[in-house]
């Protein structure tokens, strides 16, 4: 049995290993640790992916907009585990061009939830969000 503090390396070592992937566009590496019938809700449509099919979908749009180096970067991440469910708040940033073609910085939010399954812990929901202008 591991304890909350070993549960939250795994974790974090877990997101770091997702964010590298999306960095790198590599798709095995991001559907990795995901629930087949996860839920996340996003910033451009769909608002809602139901599903591991559709979530993988939703990165061919997010990499379409993302100029290259792909950035995907954790500022500050902070994790709570429980014997069987966790959660992960994180303050992320990635980049977009803009119609000038001009990369610009684009600050988001990410809220993970996660369930040990089998002594592993799997993504059952992501929700990434933007600040309110």
């Amino acid at each position: 049995m591991s304890s909350p503090k070993a549960d939250v390396v795994v974790i974090r070592e877990l997101i770091d290993n997702w964010a590298k992937a999306v960095r790198a566009k590599d798709f095995a590496g991001i559907l990795a640790h995901h629930s087949q019938d996860m839920l996340m809700f996003d910033v451009p449509p769909p608002l809602e992916s139901k599903g591991i099919e559709a979530y993988r979908k939703t990165w061919d749009l997010f990499f379409s907009a993302q100029p290259e180096p792909i950035a995907f970067d954790i500022q500050q991440m902070n994790i709570v585990a429980g014997a069987e469910v966790a959660f992960v708040t994180a303050l992320m940033q990635c980049a977009e061009i803009e119609k000038s073609r001009e990369r610009i910085k684009l600050d988001f939010r990410l809220t993970v939830g996660l369930r040990k399954i089998d002594g592993q812990w799997v993504i059952l929901h992501e929700h990434h969000s933007v600040p309110a202008t």
